[in-house]
């Protein structure tokens, strides 16, 4: 196996275990005289790498114990592709070392194919996975997505975003009335009926499979999975972190899921204009975390590209604080803050 820095003592790691002879018989063929290059970035410790060899092409996960554990990868890929869903076999595992070999499902996400002409398809292919996903659910299965776990997310905010990156710290009154939103909003989230959650079911984490890959869309990045809110999943999908959708595709995309869950029988509200506010609300607590999120990953990992797309969430955020009268004190913390969403309106997708 071809070293790509010769002192990346993890990679010279994850090759001698690659050339090992029980790798050999768990894929059926050697793949330690391959390729190996990077296939793919991650905000987190995870790094990725493609082996081409005889045979085609794999994935390598190089996951550094203790920042990453494999297992819930291992264990929550399998209950996915039980239900259907198209996420990456599993052909070996060294769950001490942290690494995996596993199925390629190709180099193009849905990020980077997606326009205006095959979003139609592309989204209703993923609609289709996450009903999947949430029909399958099961409570007591999967950690709850519990009233611990959203304010932990949700004082990311505050703790990276304003305080670290904005160098803030929030008088009395503003922190007061801050919390007051963040309990409101929390206590929405949690009268959600509870599904499985991926918990980061976005474009960046869904492949465009080639057709001999089918089912339509490879599933990556759910290792967090959750048992909680119904609406947090469709959020993820049409308020993303790196692409913008103008609202009427939102509430098309959000419309179509709701009316093909209701169809299923999954627990989603028979009003639908309750249902959307349920989502407004779920995505608000998510947006508010990424925000926190990009911010950490900036100043304690040192990876500064993420912050970059910090407005798009603060243009979420606002326009989600001016339709609910219960949210406008976030959206004057915005303004005292000096946040903007720093977005040119423009039709259609962007980037």
């Amino acid at each position: 196996m071809k070293s790509i820095e010769a002192e990346d003592l993890r990679l010279r790691e994850l090759s001698d275990w690659l050339a090992t002879d029980a790798v050999k018989q768990a894929v059926g063929t050697s793949v330690a005289e391959g390729q190996l290059a990077p296939a793919t970035a991650d905000a987190s410790f995870r790094r990725y790498f493609r082996i081409t060899h005889a045979g085609g092409t794999l994935i390598a996960m190089d996951a550094p114990p203790p920042q990453e554990d494999c297992r819930p990868f291992v264990r929550i890929g399998s209950m996915m592709a039980d239900a259907g869903l198209n996420t990456p076999t599993v052909y070996a595992q060294n769950i001490e070392r942290g690494f995996l070999l596993l199925t390629d499902l190709g180099r193009q996400t849905y990020l980077d194919v997606i326009n205006d002409d095959n979003v139609a398809p592309l989204m209703r292919d993923a609609t289709d996975s996450l009903l999947k996903w949430q029909l399958a659910s099961k409570p007591d299965t999967l950690p709850n997505y519990d009233e611990a776990v959203l304010r932990r997310e949700i004082a990311l905010f505050p703790d990276w975003y304003v305080a670290k990156h904005l160098q803030v710290e929030l008088t009395t009154q503003q922190r007061s009335a801050m919390e007051a939103v963040f309990s409101t909003v929390i206590a929405s989230n949690l009268a959600q009926a509870r599904v499985y959650v991926h918990r980061d079911f976005m474009p960046r984490n869904l492949m465009a499979v080639a057709p001999d890959r089918a089912p339509n869309p490879g599933v990556l990045d759910f290792q967090d999975a959750l048992y909680g809110p119904i609406g947090y999943d469709i959020a993820c999908l049409w308020r993303d972190a790196f692409v913008s959708w103008e609202e009427e595709q939102i509430l098309d995309g959000t419309v179509r899921y709701w009316e093909k869950a209701k169809k299923a029988g999954l627990p989603v509200p028979d009003d639908f204009g309750l249902f959307y506010r349920d989502v407004e609300w779920m995505a608000l607590q998510r947006h508010l975390k990424v925000m926190g999120i990009f911010a950490r990953i900036n100043y304690r990992d040192g990876k500064p590209r993420y912050l970059g797309d910090t407005p798009r969430f603060a243009r979420y955020i606002r326009k989600c604080c001016e339709r609910y009268s219960e949210l406008f004190p976030l959206a004057r913390l915005f303004d005292q803050l000096k946040i903007d969403d720093g977005l040119t309106r423009t039709s259609g997708v962007s980037f």
